[in-house]
């Protein structure tokens, strides 16, 4: 079969059935044996669908191959009971972040030694690392890393409860919090009293750390901020909200850090 459609309509086509289903775009993939993010790249018309693939998908979703490449194709005719597919319930996916208080704090640690000599690394540029880590280990292995959840604010992503968990670190004396000036700017810094518990970190979490560290850690807080607000999940979330991980999925150069075209399609 001879597929005519561009990708974005095709995309845009098993998006609305997805949802007219109301089958999560996890399951969806996992029943077409695909990644859950090479689904969302379908579904943004970022990646091409071949046929098998597409005879899966109208399996899954119920529809006709020859109606789905009709140019005359009406999605509201497909509005009916899920596939026979969906009757037994899935076991759910747990994607809602859970804070790991003490990966959080040796993440920080580690953070912290390894920029302390760093005079543009205040509270702002600290607060942008520790989003881009959590985002990008995210999109990469599709697992929370601290499990920190992040609000659009004005100034950037803010992960939840920093302010309670820091202060209870000065409290230990794992930390000090130190008031200085940058370039005639207020500043509020941190200092590491202790060294991050290295065994509480995974070798790919160390190294998504280590990444974001080298690539990032010299910026300018307004160099940082600004970056912050060009990436997807920050703009596609609503002031004071929440920032939804799954946006992850939906980046673009040159914020992604997953090669979605290469990827290999396994669950």
């Amino acid at each position: 079969m001879e597929i005519s459609l561009s990708k974005n309509q095709i995309g845009q086509r098993i998006s609305k059935l997805r949802k007219m289903k109301k089958i999560s775009q996890y399951d969806l993939a996992k029943c077409v044996k695909i990644s859950r993010p090479s689904m969302a790249q379908i579904e943004l018309g970022n990646r091409s669908v071949d046929v098998l693939e597409l005879q899966k998908l109208s399996i899954v979703l119920g529809f006709s191959l020859d109606d789905f490449m009709s140019k005359d194709f009406n999605i509201s005719h497909m509005i009916d009971a899920k596939p026979e597919i969906f009757t037994k319930k899935f076991e759910e996916r747990i994607s809602v972040p859970i804070l790991n208080i003490k990966k959080f704090k040796n993440v920080l640690l580690y953070i912290l030694e390894r920029c302390a000599g760093k005079p543009n690394v205040g509270e702002t540029v600290l607060n942008k690392l520790l989003y881009f880590i959590d985002f990008n280990y995210y999109e990469l292995y599709e697992e929370h890393l601290t499990g920190s959840k992040y609000r659009k604010l004005p100034y950037g992503p803010v992960p939840e409860k920093l302010d309670i968990i820091i202060n209870q670190m000065i409290e230990k004396s794992l930390l000090k919090r130190i008031k200085t000036e940058y370039y005639a700017y207020p500043q509020t810094r941190f200092l590491p009293l202790v060294k991050a518990d290295l065994t509480e970190l995974k070798a790919s979490e160390k190294e998504v750390i280590d990444k974001v560290i080298e690539q990032m850690s010299d910026w300018s807080a307004t160099a940082i901020t600004n970056y912050s607000h060009k990436d997807m999940p920050w703009l596609s979330s609503k002031e004071g909200e929440e920032i939804n991980y799954e946006l992850a999925f939906y980046r673009d150069v040159p914020f992604s850090v997953r090669n979605y075209g290469d990827e290999i399609d396994e669950i």
